[in-house]
C-alpha cells in the first residue's frame, strides 16, 4: 500500500493511539486518507497542496492545540497575543488575519469535525484525541469556501468504535504541569457505538509578577467530548457529537522590551538615549496601595519573564465553549447525501491590566461587564455521486450559517492616569513641565501654560504685546473646566448578526484514465448587520465639551481677526492649536468616538469563488497538477470606536472633536478580501521515499490589515495601484491622490517541498521547506477617508513602512524536520526515539512593521524517548519542548499611552523623536516532563 506523505513522522510509536490507526499493508506502510476534496482519498492522489498529520504524529511532537502544529507544518504559523482565549491568528504562506479585533474573521479557516469555527482562537485549547489534521494551503474557494482565502485547518477528532477499548494517560512536567486524559469507546448493541473523552490541564504561569508574586500565563482548563454513532443500516449512519470546554486562566502579560528614546542627530545619524517615558513612569507615584515602593516600574529584560502589574488588576480569562452537531450520511442508490447540523456557543469574559504596567493607567474590569460571545447555527447539505460510466465524480451542496456576535468593551482610566498624563504632556516642553498647576488635574492651567508657550514661540504672534499674551492665554483657558479622569471611561456595546448562505459544486471529470479536470464554483451571499452604542461617562463627555468650546472660541474669534488690536487672531490660532493638541496628544479612549450615541449599519456582499485543476498521472506513483483558485473572505465592521474620529478629520476641522466625529457607523466598514491563486504541483509516491513540491503565486485585493496603534484598532483595505504614485513616505498617510487603476495590494509567491524517507521499517525521516516571498505592492492605496474625501486613498498613519515590504508574521524561509526510530528492544518491548525541529528566518511581528517588533531567526527543537510493548498496552515517555530554550516573541506591541507610537524608522525618515515603549507576548520557554499511558 502507498505510504503517507506529510511534513511529519507517522512513526510506529510505542505509545498507544486513542484514535484508530491506519491499516498496515504488507510492506508495513499505511495509507493516510484525507477529505480535502470532501471525498476520502489517499493523500498522494489529491491535486491539492495539503499537509496531513496523523494523531500519532501529533502525539510524538507533543501537540495538543493548533498552535503546536507550527513545529510540523512549515507553511503554517499560529500565534497568540493579548489572550489565548480570545485572540489568536493563523497564517499560511505568510497570509493571515492579525490582531485581536473580533470584527475580522480569520483568513485561515478552522473546521473541527466539519463545523466551521469563525475565529482561530477557538483552536487554542485542548483538542483531545485526534484522528488527523489536514492543513490545506492556498485559497479553498469551493468546498470549504467561507473565509478560507489563505487556506484552512481541518481537524478530525477520533470517532466511536464498535470494538470496546479505553485509554488513560497522565503527564507531569516543570512549572508544576499536570495533564490527565482518558476515554472509552465501544458498542451499545449491534448498531450503536459511543465514545467519551476528557482532558484536564493545569500549569503554573511562565511569567512572574514582581508586585504580587503570582504567576501569569498559566493553564487551568478541561475538555469533555462525547459521540454517539448510529448505523441503522449499511446505507445510513448518524454521528451525534457534543463537547464542552472550560478555561479559567490569567493570560497574557507582556513584559517590556529594553526602553530607549531614538533621536536623529544633526548629521543624520541616529542615537539612543535613556527612555524619557521610562523615567517618567519611574518618577510617578502610584495612588494604589501595595504597589511595591509606590513608584512606577519598568523592567527592560523581557526574557527574564518578569512583569510589574497594578495590584488588583490582571488578565482574567474565563471561557465557556460548547457545541452540538449531527452528521448524517445516507446512500440513495448511487448518490450519497451528507448533512451536518451544528450549534456553537462561545463565551469569553475578560479583564485586563491594559497598560501592562504597575501604574494604574488603563484597565478593563474583570467583573463580567466586558465579554465576547459567539452563538452560531450552521447547516450544510451535500449530495455526490458519479455519472457517465464513472467519468464524472460530481458534488453539489448548500450552506447556511447565522452567527450572533456580542462584544462589550469596558476600558477605563485607572487611579494613576491623571498624574501620569500630566507628566507625559509635560515632556513636550520645559515650559509646560515647569508650570506649577500644570496637569490633567487642572485643565485650565494646562491650557494657560500651553497658550503661553504657543504665543511665545509661534512667529504668527510675534507682534502681540507681551502684556497681552497672558490675557489671550487666560481667554482661551477660560473655555475649559477642571476634570479628573480616574475610574472613568467607556462601555461600548456591539451586536452583530451575520447570515451567510452559499451554494457550491465540485466536479472531477476523467478526461482519460490518467488525465482529470476538476471544476468547482461557489456563490456566497453574506449579510452583516451591526447595532452599537457608545457610552462615555460624564468626565469624558466634559472633556469633549472642553475641546468643542475651544473650537467654538476659535471660530468666533476667527470671524473678526482684526478686533481687539489683533488679539482675536491670536485667540483663534491659539484655541485651534490647543484643541488639536489636546485631542491628538493624549489619544485617550474617551476622545476617540465622539459623544455618547447609538447607531446601526448593514453590509451585504455577493461573491463568486471557485477552482479549476488539471491533473495528470503519467505513472501510478507520480501526480502532476496545475490549478487556479479564487478565494473570498467576507468584509464587515471594525469593532472599535477609533474610525469614528480620524486624525485627518481632526486636522481638517481645526481640532474640533464635535465637528470631526461622526455617528454614521458606515465608517466602520471594511471591504471583502479576495485572492487569485495559481499553483503548480508534483507528488511522487515511492516505496520508501515520497516528495511533494508546490510552486504558488497569489494576488490579494483589499487585503484586510488590522493595526493596533497602542490604544485602538485601525482596519485598512490594502490595495495596489498600477500607476506609480510618486509619493513620499509622508504623502502616503497625509493625502495621496485617488488611484483609479487599482490592483492587488499583496502578492505571495514561493515554493513548498515536503519529503519523507523510510530507509528501514522502524526508521523514518521527514523534511519540509517553505520559501514564501509575501510582500505589499510598491505603490499602495488604502481605504478612502470617510471624513476627508480629498485625502483619497491614504493609508493609516502607522502604515508608512508597508510599501514594498514583507508582511508581518511572514518569514521568507521555514525548514521543519523530524526523525523517529522505534527499534525492538527485548522480548515484546519496543523503544521510541523521536525529535523534530523548526527553523524560521527573521520576520516582523507587528502589522505596522516597526523595526522594534522584529523576531530574529530561531530554531525550536522537541524530543521524546519512550518504551512500551508491541501491543501498546502501556508506554512510558520522557519529553522536552523547546529543548534549546530559544527566546521568541510571538507579538511585539505598542505599550498603550506610553510614548509617541512611533518607531526608530520614523525618526530616521522624518526626524521625530521616538519615545515609544514596547511590550512583547513571548513564546514558551523550555519545558520537560514524563507521560505514562495505558490502553485497555
Amino acid at each position: 500500500m502507498r505510504k503517507s506523505l506529510g511534513v511529519l513522522s507517522v512513526a510506529l510509536a510505542a505509545a498507544p493511539l486513542p484514535a484508530q490507526a491506519p491499516p498496515a499493508g504488507p510492506d508495513g506502510y499505511g495509507d493516510v486518507v484525507v477529505t480535502a476534496t470532501r471525498r476520502a482519498s489517499p493523500l498522494s492522489d489529491v491535486p491539492v497542496a495539503v499537509s496531513a498529520v496523523t494523531g500519532e504524529a501529533l502525539q510524538n511532537s507533543g501537540a495538543t492545540d493548533i498552535r503546536q502544529l507550527n513545529q510540523i507544518t512549515p507553511s503554517l504559523l499560529v500565534s497568540s497575543s493579548a489572550s489565548e482565549a480570545g485572540a489568536g491568528g493563523a497564517r499560511i504562506r505568510g497570509i493571515g488575519t492579525v490582531g485581536d479585533n473580533v470584527g475580522l474573521e480569520s483568513s485561515v479557516a478552522t473546521f473541527i469535525d466539519g463545523v466551521y469555527r469563525s475565529r482561530a482562537a477557538v483552536g487554542l485549547t485542548e483538542l483531545g484525541p485526534i484522528e488527523r489534521i489536514e492543513v490545506l494551503r492556498g485559497p479553498q474557494g469551493t468546498l470549504f469556501g467561507r473565509n478560507a482565502s489563505a487556506g484552512l485547518i481541518n481537524i478530525v477528532t477520533a470517532r466511536p468504535s464498535f470494538d470496546e477499548q479505553g485509554y488513560a494517560e497522565a503527564s507531569y512536567g516543570n512549572y508544576d504541569y499536570y495533564r490527565l486524559a482518558g476515554g472509552i469507546t465501544g458498542p451499545i448493541g449491534s448498531k450503536i457505538a459511543y465514545r467519551l473523552d476528557g482532558v484536564y490541564v493545569k500549569r503554573d504561569g511562565f511569567v512572574k509578577d514582581v508586585i504580587s508574586g503570582r504567576r501569569i500565563n498559566d493553564r487551568d482548563r478541561y475538555l469533555v467530548r462525547g459521540k454517539l454513532l448510529l448505523e441503522p443500516s449499511d446505507s445510513a449512519s448518524i454521528l451525534l457529537s457534543g463537547d464542552f470546554a472550560n478555561r479559567k486562566e490569567e493570560c497574557c502579560a507582556g513584559p517590556y522590551l529594553p526602553a530607549n528614546d531614538v533621536v536623529r542627530n544633526a548629521d543624520g545619524t541616529l542615537s539612543r538615549q535613556p527612555s524619557s517615558i521610562a523615567a517618567l513612569i519611574r518618577a510617578t507615584s502610584s495612588a494604589v496601595p501595595g504597589n511595591g515602593d509606590g513608584k512606577g516600574v519598568v523592567l527592560g529584560d523581557p526574557f527574564a519573564r518578569r512583569v510589574a502589574l497594578t495590584p488588583g488588576r490582571g488578565f482574567a480569562a474565563r471561557v465557556r465553549d460548547w457545541g452540538l452537531s449531527a452528521e448524517a450520511n445516507v446512500e440513495l442508490g448511487d448518490v450519497k447525501v451528507t448533512s451536518i447540523s451544528a450549534w456553537r456557543d462561545f463565551n469569553y469574559l475578560k479583564g485586563q491590566d491594559a497598560d501592562f504596567g504597575n501604574l494604574d493607567i488603563l484597565y478593563r474590569p474583570g467583573d463580567g461587564s466586558g465579554f465576547t460571545r459567539f452563538r452560531t447555527f450552521s447547516q450544510e447539505v451535500r449530495a455526490q455521486g458519479s455519472a457517465f460510466g464513472d467519468r464524472v465524480d460530481w458534488l453539489v451542496g448548500g450552506y447556511f450559517a447565522e452567527e450572533k456576535l456580542a462584544l462589550n468593551d469596558n476600558l477605563r482610566f485607572g487611579a494613576d492616569f491623571d498624574s501620569f498624563a500630566s507628566r507625559r504632556v509635560g515632556l513636550l516642553s520645559p515650559q509646560l513641565a515647569a508650570f506649577p498647576s500644570f496637569g490633567f488635574r487642572n485643565l485650565s492651567g494646562f491650557v494657560q501654560a500651553a497658550g503661553m508657550q504657543t504665543l511665545a514661540g509661534d512667529p504668527r504672534f510675534a507682534g502681540l504685546p507681551a502684556a497681552a499674551r497672558p490675557i489671550v492665554a487666560n481667554a482661551v483657558a477660560g473655555q475649559v473646566q477642571n476634570l479628573l479622569f480616574a475610574d472613568t471611561g467607556y462601555l461600548d456595546r456591539y451586536r452583530q448578526d451575520d447570515r451567510n448562505i452559499a451554494v457550491f459544486t465540485h466536479n472531477i471529470v476523467k478526461l482519460t484514465d490518467r488525465l482529470s479536470l476538476t471544476l468547482g464554483a461557489r456563490y456566497t451571499h453574506d449579510r452583516k448587520r451591526l447595532d452599537a452604542d457608545f457610552a462615555s461617562n460624564s468626565a469624558c463627555a466634559g472633556y469633549l465639551a472642553n475641546i468643542t468650546r475651544l473650537g467654538g472660541l476659535a471660530a468666533s474669534a476667527g470671524a473678526n481677526p482684526g478686533g481687539n488690536g489683533g488679539a482675536n487672531a491670536a485667540i483663534a490660532g491659539l484655541a485651534t492649536g490647543i484643541a488639536g493638541q489636546l485631542a491628538q496628544l493624549t489619544a485617550i479612549p474617551c476622545v476617540v468616538g465622539g459623544a455618547q450615541f447609538a447607531g446601526s449599519s448593514r453590509n451585504v456582499e455577493k461573491q463568486w469563488s471557485g477552482t479549476a485543476v488539471l491533473s495528470y498521472k503519467p505513472t501510478d506513483r507520480l501526480l502532476g497538477y496545475a490549478s487556479y483558485a479564487r478565494g473570498y473572505k467576507a468584509g464587515g465592521f471594525n469593532l472599535d470606536r477609533a474610525p469614528l474620529l480620524s486624525a485627518a478629520a481632526l486636522s481638517a476641522n481645526g481640532g474640533n472633536v464635535a465637528a470631526a466625529s461622526t455617528t454614521n457607523l458606515d465608517v466602520l466598514k471594511f471591504k471583502p478580501e479576495t485572492v487569485d491563486s495559481f499553483e503548480l504541483g508534483l507528488k511522487y509516491d515511492g516505496r520508501r521515499f515520497d516528495i511533494n513540491v508546490a510552486a504558488f503565486y497569489e494576488r490579494f485585493r483589499s487585503f484586510q490589515l488590522n493595526t493596533f496603534n497602542g490604544t485602538n484598532f485601525l482596519v485598512t483595505d490594502i490595495r495596489g495601484c498600477k500607476t506609480g504614485l510618486g509619493l513620499t513616505d509622508q504623502d502616503l498617510v497625509t493625502g495621496n491622490s485617488n488611484c483609479s487603476d487599482l490592483e492587488a495590494g499583496v502578492v505571495s509567491k514561493g515554493v513548498e517541498i515536503e519529503a519523507m524517507l523510510q530507509p528501514a521499517r522502524d526508521l523514518r525521516f521527514n523534511l519540509g521547506y517553505t520559501y514564501a516571498d509575501t510582500r505589499y505592492a510598491k505603490d499602495l492605496a488604502g481605504t478612502p477617508d470617510f471624513f476627508v474625501p480629498a485625502n483619497g486613498n491614504s493609508l493609516v498613519a502607522p502604515a508608512f513602512l508597508l510599501p514594498g515590504s514583507h508582511l508581518s508574521n511572514a518569514p521568507v524561509h521555514v525548514v521543519t524536520g523530524s526523525g523517529s526510530f522505534t527499534p525492538p528492544l527485548w522480548g515484546r518491548l519496543r523503544g521510541l526515539v523521536y525529535a523534530d525541529f523548526r527553523y524560521t528566518s527573521e520576520f516582523n511581528t507587528g502589522s505596522d512593521l516597526f523595526y522594534e517588533k522584529r523576531q530574529q531567526g530561531a530554531m525550536i527543537v522537541n524530543a521524546r524517548l519512550g518504551i512500551g510493548p508491541d501491543d501498546r498496552s502501556w508506554s512510558l515517555e520522557f519529553w522536552g519542548q523547546n529543548l534549546l530554550d530559544t527566546d521568541t516573541r510571538q507579538v511585539v506591541f505598542n505599550a498603550p499611552l506610553q510614548g509617541s507610537n512611533s518607531s526608530a524608522l520614523q525618526t530616521q525618515r522624518f526626524g521625530t523623536t521616538a519615545t515609544q515603549l514596547f511590550g512583547a507576548f513571548l513564546g514558551e520557554p523550555r519545558t520537560y516532563g514524563v507521560t505514562l499511558r495505558t490502553l485497555f
